[in-house]
């Protein structure tokens, strides 16, 4: 058994990289798709730009939070 943990012991940094690239691809999209659409609606109604960016920050803020944790996981692991 402690030759199988060994053995696998130097492939968990490699996995985590592959994961957190992984986790990376939600957040990224997401962010793509926040500020498309923002950018979207504010050529359909430039008056409510206050509100709309509001709102982009705010799911920019929520995807970058899913980017953060899926650092986090691979270390938790």
């Amino acid at each position: 058994m402690s030759q199988i943990l060994a053995a696998t012991e130097g492939v968990t940094g490699n996995i985590g990289a592959i994961g957190y690239g992984l986790a990376a691809i939600g957040p990224g999209v997401g962010v793509g798709i926040v500020f498309g659409k923002g950018t979207e609606a504010l050529a359909r109604q430039p008056e409510a730009a206050g509100l709309i960016r509001s709102n982009q920050i705010l799911g920019f803020a929520f995807c970058e939070a899913l980017a953060l944790i899926g650092i986090v996981m691979p270390f938790v692991y």
